[in-house]
């Protein structure tokens, strides 16, 4: 990675994860009458807390996303098309692939059948949700082209609004997982809409009140740690309902880590070689690869809560996608800076 290095939130995100665990565990083991009303504060199927958090989570990523970047679209066109067929048309699948052969068979004597089907129903979520922030920081460990990736993150956003809900039904429909289509469509309007049009809003009225550099090199760094803040705290809450399932079968995390770990691998390699085929540049075939590679967990997990609530396998999985990006992803920058070209 050369003298480039991450964020100190980020670049320790998986310890952080950990700790909140535990911290979870505890509180959960100790505290559970306390916390209980928590758990039953819901509005409308939200959970109120869940909500303001993700919210806190979500909103200083959509700040990041500027659309006029899309008038740049026609500079990359090969690679934004890769990005677009890896992300909408190869992962969501690939990824229910793999959550279906572990969960429903290989682990089919560790696994009840209806906690098999929620471990699926997370992964699939995972695997619909293509990453929206933390790929700014992987494109820049790798050197990539800042604009490309601008503009990659920007179409993807926009693709997300129209094609998530009926994608997440369509596979999880496939694994006999019934999901009301309001639901979702809430869902998606409270935790990608919403926060999409006020932070272009935002960052409109911010860059015009008080220039770009302002934006960029101070606002921006001193916003960041909100989200990962918030998120941590979310996970204290998840895991706090969480104790008794972790304590009671502590492997069930290496379970679920272990195809989503195949998964991501899987697809770096597909858009990666992908890349070298179509003859991108280097700058641009990287970060390519990992937006496939990465998640929006911070969406996984918001969705996931809504639809089968806190205590729930599917959340469990989408909070282990977010336990193993940041190692995964490293290890992959690592790698794409091994064979730059």
């Amino acid at each position: 990675m050369g003298d480039k290095k991450m964020n100190f939130f980020e670049r320790y995100l998986s310890v952080w994860v950990l700790l909140c665990i535990v911290v979870g565990v505890v509180v959960g083991k100790f505290y559970q009458n306390q916390i209980a009303p928590l758990a039953d504060w819901n509005v409308y199927g939200v959970n109120v807390p869940v909500a303001i958090l993700i919210w806190a989570m979500i909103y200083p990523m959509m700040l990041q996303v500027d659309f006029s970047s899309l008038a740049q679209v026609g500079k990359n066109k090969k690679g934004l098309g890769l990005t677009v067929v890896v992300n909408w048309l190869i992962k969501p699948f690939s990824m229910a692939l793999f959550a279906w052969l572990f969960f429903k068979n290989i682990y089919a004597a560790y696994l009840s059948p209806e906690l098999a089907e929620e471990y699926i129903a997370g992964a699939i979520l995972l695997g619909a949700a293509p990453c929206t922030a933390m790929v700014f920081v992987w494109s820049y460990l790798t050197n990539g082209d800042a604009n490309y990736t601008l503009v990659q993150v920007s179409v993807n956003d926009i693709i997300l609004i129209f094609a998530f809900i009926p994608l997440v039904q369509f596979l999880l429909g496939i694994t006999s997982v019934i999901i009301p289509w309001e639901v979702l469509a809430s869902s998606v309007i409270t935790f990608v809409a919403i926060p999409l049009v006020a932070g272009y809003l935002s960052h409109k009225w911010l860059r015009a009140r008080k220039g770009e550099q302002w934006f960029k090199a101070q606002f921006l760094p001193k916003l960041r740690p909100v989200s990962i803040i918030a998120l941590l705290t979310t996970l204290v809450l998840i895991f706090a309902f969480q104790g008794e399932v972790i304590t009671s079968n502590p492997l069930a995390i290496v379970l679920i880590a272990i195809p989503l770990t195949l998964q991501t691998y899987l697809i770096f390699f597909l858009t990666w070689f992908g890349g070298r085929f179509l003859k991108l540049r280097h700058a641009v075939c990287a970060p390519a690869a990992m937006i496939g590679a990465s998640n929006f967990f911070e969406l996984a997990v918001a969705v996931a809560i809504v639809l089968f609530g806190l205590n729930s396998g599917a959340v469990l999985v989408t909070v282990v996608g977010v336990l193993i990006e940041v190692p995964v992803m490293l290890s992959l920058v690592k790698l794409a800076n091994k064979w730059k070209y």
